[in-house]
């Protein structure tokens, strides 16, 4: 399971070395969720006026997170590869690798009002590292899968929304081919994942406590999916308005059943609340500059709304994620 960030008091501060060899790979979903409020908070300025210096600020800082942790796995790899390794195997670890690649994809995004050229190698690099990680995902769920039903989680979804990010910036940088080529390798996906995590949540048995955070995962794939689609196409049409509405339903359907999440303990799979709601703040923001004059008003006061609840979430997590890795209670084995 995720690494249980709320230890009992006489849980003793692990050493350096053991702090490196348990270095926890859902840390890099701390990069997906900081990458979507950059980028919400940039069409909040498009959309809502808002000042541009906070999404320029985020920028830096959640480029500068991304080296960081990237740099310490890095080292991990060199130093624990067995650690590694076994990370790759993890039923839920191995979905939070592909976070690695996702967040240079999201950073493309991130990058692309400040700089063109950054943007445009960040994708190229994430997009060609995402195809290898969607390749040894897919390979391990077909050819070395020891999984059981009830492994399967909302996490198992991250992979797939790697490949519905890649057109969002993508048909700036690659021929059309390229981009619905990763689009229907994530979509496609998506709609399989869902009715094996669907089927799951019905016929198994309820998800550990650590992982609800992870149902948030659930509104992820829809509204990337409708920012995606729509620059590929170019309009709002139909179909781009049933991955939009899919996406509001989720929302809805997890915020009725606020009290359970408000009653689960802190996790680093907490993070699994931040780009979820970050990417559907910015697809109900799209979603106003292409809706009719009617409706474009209530588009941008839930694009607002939503961007105050990340804010005020993603703000929490990243407290309490570095409260918990100074007193090292991250870095315990699982």
């Amino acid at each position: 399971m995720l690494n249980e960030v709320n230890p009992a008091p006489s849980v003793e501060n692990p050493t350096s070395g053991k702090k490196l060899a348990n270095f926890p790979v859902p840390l890099f979903a701390s990069v997906m969720g900081l990458s979507g409020l950059t980028i919400a908070w940039y069409k909040g300025h498009e959309v809502l006026n808002l000042p541009s210096e906070i999404s320029d600020g985020l920028r830096y800082l959640t480029t500068l997170i991304w080296l960081l942790l990237f740099v310490i796995y890095l080292f991990k790899g060199i130093r624990f590869p067995q650690q590694v390794k076994a990370d790759s195997m993890h039923p839920v670890k191995m979905n939070f690798l592909t976070a690695i690649s996702i967040g240079l994809l999201l950073l493309s995004v991130a990058w692309k009002p400040a700089s063109i050229a950054v943007s445009q190698s960040l994708w190229m690099v994430g997009a060609i590292l995402h195809l290898g990680f969607t390749f040894f995902v897919v390979d391990r769920w077909i050819f070395k899968s020891q999984f059981k039903l009830a492994q399967i989680t909302p996490a198992w979804f991250i992979p797939v929304v790697g490949n519905i990010i890649v057109p969002v910036v993508g048909v700036n940088y690659a021929p059309s081919d390229v981009n619905w080529f990763f689009f229907s390798i994530g979509f496609l996906f998506w709609i399989v994942l869902l009715t094996l995590v669907l089927h799951r949540m019905f016929f198994a048995d309820p998800l550990p406590t650590k992982l609800n955070p992870t149902l948030f995962v659930l509104i992820a794939p829809p509204a990337v999916g409708f920012i995606s689609y729509t620059k590929l196409v170019g309009e709002l049409v139909p179909f781009g308005q049933i991955l939009y509405f899919f996406a509001m339903f989720w929302t809805l359907f997890l915020a009725l059943k606020v009290r359970v999440f408000l009653n689960t303990p802190f996790f680093l799979s907490a993070w699994g609340y931040s780009f979820p709601l970050a990417a559907f703040s910015i697809a109900s923001l799209e979603m106003s500059g292409l809706a009719n004059i009617e409706t474009a008003l209530y588009y941008r006061i839930i694009g607002s709304v939503m961007l105050i609840i990340s804010t005020l979430i993603i703000t929490y997590l990243t407290v309490r994620t570095l409260r918990e890795i100074i007193n090292g209670s991250v870095f315990q084995p699982d």
